[in-house]
Order: C-alpha cells, then sequence, then structure tokens
C-alpha cells in the first residue's frame, strides 16, 4: 500500500502522487498527475494496486542515466506493424523506468537507420518515441528532483546526475 504524499507510476496516466486515500464507498487511492496540461484527480482503487509501481529511487535513476551508453536497445520485431507498437506501447504503460528508457533508446535507433537509409521514419515510431520520452522523462524528474529539460540534458551530455545528489 502507498502513502499519502508518494509518488507513484499509474499504467495510463505517468507519475502521479497520492494525494488522499479514502475507505468509503471502497478504499482508494486519490492520485493527481504531476504533468498534466489540465491534471485532475483520479480515484484508483487500492486493491487494483499492483498495477501501480513506485518512481524510481534517485539512486536508480542517476544508474539509469549514466548507463545509457551502454544499455542494450530493444530487438523485438513483428511483421505487423500494429502488434509491434501494441508490444512497446504495453512496455511503457506497464513496464519499469528502463523498460521507457530502452524504448527511447531503440527508436532513436530506428528512426537514424531508416533516415540514414534516406527513407521516411514510420509515423509510429515517432509516435512511440515521444510516449517514450515523455514517460521517462517524468519519472526520472521527480525522482531527481529536477525538470524534465535537465534530465534530458543530463542524457545528452553522457553524465550521471552526481552533481545533484542530496
Amino acid at each position: 500500500m502507498y502513502n499519502v504524499g508518494e509518488f507513484i507510476v499509474h499504467p495510463g496516466q505517468g507519475v502521479c502522487k497520492v494525494e488522499k486515500i479514502v475507505e468509503s464507498p471502497q478504499a482508494a487511492y486519490m492520485l493527481m498527475p504531476v504533468s498534466a496540461p489540465h491534471p485532475m484527480r483520479i480515484s484508483y482503487p487500492v486493491d487494483r494496486g499492483s498495477r501501480l509501481r513506485p518512481v524510481v529511487s534517485r539512486q536508480e535513476a542517476r544508474d539509469l542515466i549514466g548507463e545509457y551508453t551502454d544499455l542494450p536497445i530493444d530487438s523485438y520485431t513483428s511483421n505487423s506493424a500494429a502488434l509491434e507498437e501494441k508490444y512497446f506501447k504495453d512496455k511503457i504503460r506497464r513496464g519499469s523506468c528502463l523498460d521507457s528508457v530502452r524504448t527511447v533508446k531503440t527508436f532513436r535507433r530506428r528512426i537514424a537507420e531508416a533516415r540514414a537509409n534516406n527513407r521516411k521514419p514510420p509515423v509510429v515510431y515517432e509516435r512511440l518515441l515521444k510516449q517514450a520520452c515523455e514517460r521517462s522523462l517524468e519519472e526520472l524528474s521527480v525522482a531527481l528532483d529536477l525538470s524534465k529539460d535537465d534530465v534530458a540534458a543530463l542524457f545528452q551530455s553522457g553524465q550521471p546526475a552526481e552533481a545533484n545528489a542530496s
């Protein structure tokens, strides 16, 4: 069970803060998405809490950024674009922060390869890259207490967030 004030990852809404826990009529978390343009409080049943997960720790976030260049890309492919999209969307929604970061790296590589071959990358690649970027930057920014832009700069510099250690 999560406590009031904790940040958790909701499969559909991304990073949310537990604002309160109500007991009746059914025990539920009252969640507030942290980066929605027009956030609305979400009620989520406590008994389905296994689908929620905690935000990565500060140390895990630093390690993930530091190991980014060595992360393997996801080699999953399918003859069906719809199946491939479903696989990666599921990784983004239900997977770990590591899964989202690997998805970002995978689609950056696939898009670069398509462009290197003078081909336009499929629209689904761009869409999945954007979703994975949003989810991973959102979670890492909460874990490190930095803005998304600062976290993106850490990835570009290849430096772990040591300067921000507390």
